[in-house]
């Protein structure tokens, strides 16, 4: 699980997005690790939003997911 979170946290301070799909963090995890599940990255993310070093984002029809504190977001 730590490795997945890594690896999520790697994508978002990287991507050029401040908010992305899960599908396009999905993507990234499993280039990095192919051996990864859907389920546990979820998982992984979920445990992130928990932990506040990722955060949820609703557009009212899709949730994105943002890393805490980059990009314009409803706590600045």
């Amino acid at each position: 699980m730590e490795e997945l979170k890594k690896a999520i946290l790697e994508f978002a301070e990287t991507s050029k997005k401040t908010k992305f799909y899960f599908s396009d963090m999905e993507k990234a995890v499993k280039k990095v690790m192919p051996g990864a599940k859907t389920r546990d990255i979820k998982k992984a993310a979920s445990a992130l939003v928990n932990e506040e070093k990722m955060m949820y984002f609703s557009t009212g029809s899709t949730t994105l997911y943002g890393l805490k504190g980059r990009g314009q977001t409803e706590d600045h």
